[in-house]
């Protein structure tokens, strides 16, 4: 390990030397970052995921970057032109745009006009014009006529492509420019000429203009993609005569010379030819990777919330897939999303313009209604996707009869995905597509983690631009979120399916597959030891996930508990020290004993570590916790609402569906969802809507403003009769 890197990575985040070393050495051992957050305070100082994820990313970053600096190093060497400045630069270059810039003049490049008149023998003749002669440069140049270059005209523009080369390649100059349109240049963009937006899409980018310091990330990426659609051009501005009073300043200073209007047009070229065209790239891409790192954050926290939902523990649920022509599909699962029934109705219109038919409406009332006769069933689950809003009208009609049941709207985005997807036909190969989506959408409320864990999270839709992000990127954030959502819940290790076992910490799918596998030869787990009777689950395998699976009434009560088997001396120390048995977790008696127990005391007696003694205490007070039962849970309905019904300043209850950087989309029970914008809030400004709500929250809104005709409601979350 590099201790330079470490010390640039203290730096950075602020972090004690050791945390960041153990932590790399940690992660160096082969260790995951769940594992370590979860079961290294003691050497982290109780760094979140988050921390040792920045810290890894940092170390990969600073390593490219040194090893740049040395091939960088080593190149310009091999040429001979190596000097005290240029090693001095390198090394105090932070980013590898600035080793570029350094490098720029020695790297091997195609034969440019320049290099020809160099090779002609014309750059004497380029380092007189630089010395402010008192006579004319076109004198000199006679001196300098070749087969090549037959006339002073001649000679001179071949020296005009040395000094604009030279000038090109700068670094001063350069950064010079990177810096004004980093700090004042300005994003402008244009609808093009004879562009076709017949939805108007990008009607607020046809004139639109932006210091690049304020741009966000959705603005970036709109424009973007206007471009590659042809229906926008754009560019950066920045004011031009300070750039060139600049380059005159550096340039020619105070020198008079008859040189002086040649040199000026060799910078005035060498900007508009080819600095300011490669700094503009530059900036256009910062910024694109900028709103990439920013959207694919956002898709990220978005999906977290979405799977972190509270789960409705213990309902029998009937599942609704929604459609016209080919029916609703029905399906029921028991409170632990095993299935029972399926069905499909015809209650709506089959084809446009034509009215429901009677008969096969009353013969789908009495269906669902045998269906709440026959099975327990508390809740109905109704997809959002297409006759959703027909379909709700019907189940709520019927509903009318059976308080006890509510239903919900369901996101089912993606549930197509996975209906059609081996993993489904794998679960029920005897069923049709739209038959397992009404089984999906059904199990998304009961463990929101358990079913969504089964789909690409991409075919999710809770992103903004995620088809124009960076794949590999969004693969890496998405998994990286999903194994983060996984081992902070935990799972019950005698019913989690291979989708759930494949992200817990330290298995892969071939692990997760022999665990299934050695389940379904063996019966139910009863301990976790018996995990290193799996095939191919080794220590490290073991060490790794064993904190993360659960058994429920097994023989080792600790194990329904995220007490690592390597602590439970230490619990079993604890249990003793308050006189209770873990037979006992749970109980009102034991948790009346943990409230005595001084942690302090039981440390300065036995020297383990303060985090990993807390952390313990805090799982035998609360054995089989699910950390999501804190997060907002469904919002159950009895009743329906329609955009007609809607009215200015009403006040709604919502479940909020998708984040983004100007704002939320919340359900409110109608056809669309309203968009409650950044600026609506809270009373005061905010810069980032993840501040203040996430997906799956429930949230009072009021509305703001109804268009029927474009269907689109404003929502408030600023009370406007306050």
């Amino acid at each position: 390990m590099d201790k330079n890197i470490v010390s640039l990575i203290q730096k950075q985040f602020e972090f004690k030397p050791s945390q960041v070393q153990n932590t790399l050495m940690l992660l160096e051992d082969g260790n995951t970052i769940p594992f370590i957050a979860r079961y290294r305070k003691e050497k982290t100082g109780s760094l979140d995921e988050v921390a040792i994820r920045d810290i890894q990313k940092e170390y990969q970053r600073v390593e490219k970057l040194l090893k740049r600096k040395a091939d960088v190093e080593k190149s310009i060497a091999e040429q001979g032109k190596m000097t005290a400045k240029i090693k001095a630069q390198l090394k105090d270059a932070a980013t590898l745009q600035e080793v570029e810039d350094i490098y720029l003049p020695f790297k091997k490049k195609k034969v440019t006009k320049a290099q020809i008149a160099r090779e002609n023998g014309l750059e004497p003749l380029a380092k007189y014009i630089l010395s402010f002669p008192k006579k004319s440069p076109k004198e000199e140049a006679e001196k300098y006529c070749n087969e090549k270059y037959p006339t002073k005209n001649a000679v001179m523009d071949g020296a005009l492509d040395i000094l604009i080369e030279l000038f090109s390649e700068n670094v001063q100059l350069r950064n010079y420019i990177r810096q004004r349109f980093e700090n004042y240049g300005k994003l402008t963009s244009k609808l093009k000429k004879d562009a076709i937006d017949e939805q108007q899409t990008y009607k607020m980018y046809y004139d639109f203009e932006m210091k690049v310091t304020n741009l966000s990330s959705y603005q970036i990426l709109a424009i973007n993609r206007g471009e590659k659609e042809k229906i926008l051009r754009a560019k950066i501005e920045t004011n031009e005569e300070i750039i060139l009073n600049y380059f005159r300043f550096r340039i020619i200073s105070k020198n008079v010379s008859p040189a002086n209007e040649f040199i000026i047009k060799a910078y005035e070229t060498a900007y508009k030819k080819s600095i300011k065209p490669s700094i503009e790239r530059e900036i256009r891409a910062k910024l694109t990777e900028k709103a990439e790192k920013q959207s694919i954050a956002v898709f990220g926290e978005n999906l977290y919330n979405l799977l972190m939902q509270t789960p409705l523990k213990g309902k029998v649920i009937l599942g609704v897939d929604p459609a016209f022509r080919t029916g609703c599909k029905l399906a029921v699962v028991d409170e632990t999303g095993k299935f029972i029934t399926k069905d499909v109705i015809y209650p709506h219109e089959t084809a446009k313009d034509k009215k429901p038919d009677p008969k096969k409406r009353a013969q789908a009332v009495e269906k669902i209604k045998a269906l709440l006769k026959h099975y327990p069933i508390q809740v109905v689950a109704i997809g959002n996707g297409t006759a959703s809003r027909q379909t709700e009208a019907f189940i709520a009609d019927i509903l009318r009869d059976y308080p006890h049941v509510n239903y919900v709207i369901v996101n089912e985005s993606g549930a197509s995905v996975y209906s059609a997807s081996e993993i489904a036909r794998q679960e029920f190969p005897d069923f049709n597509v739209e038959e397992r989506s009404a089984i999906s959408i059904a199990r998304r409320i009961q463990d929101p983690l358990a079913e969504l864990i089964k789909i690409d999270p991409k075919a999710i839709g809770v992103g903004q631009y995620q088809h124009d992000l960076p794949k590999g990127q969004l693969d890496d954030e998405l998994k990286e979120v999903v194994q983060t959502a996984v081992n902070k819940v935990g799972i019950n290790l005698n019913t989690a399916s291979v989708q759930l076992l494949q992200n817990i910490s330290g298995l892969n799918k071939t692990i997760a597959q022999n665990i299934i596998n050695f389940r379904n030869e063996n019966g139910k787990f009863e301990k976790r030891a018996t995990l290193k009777k799996v095939p191919r689950l080794g220590p490290k395998a073991y060490e790794q996930a064993a904190g993360f699976l659960r058994i429920i009434d097994g023989k080792e009560k600790l194990d329904n508990t995220d007490i690592h088997p390597e602590s439970y001396p230490i619990a079993k120390e604890i249990l003793q020290e308050i006189k209770q048995s873990d037979a006992r977790l749970g109980s009102y008696k034991l948790k009346s004993a943990l409230q005595q127990f001084s942690v302090a005391d039981f440390i300065k007696k036995t020297n383990y570590g303060k985090q990993t003694v807390e952390d313990i205490v805090e799982s035998l007070d609360k054995p089989g916790r699910d950390v999501r039962d804190k997060m907002s849970g469904p919002l159950l309905r009895s009743d329906i609402l329609k955009l007609e019904d809607l009215k200015k300043r009403m006040q709604l209850q919502g479940t909020v569906r998708n984040v983004t950087d100007f704002g939320a989309f919340v359900d409110i029970g109608v056809k669309v969802d309203g968009l409650v914008h950044i600026s609506q809030m809270k009373k005061r400004k905010i810069k980032n809507p993840r501040e203040v709500v996430a997906v799956g929250q429930v949230i009072d809104v009021w509305v703001l403003e109804i268009d029927q005709k474009r269907n689109r409601i404003q929502l408030t979350m600023v009370n406007p009769n306050e």
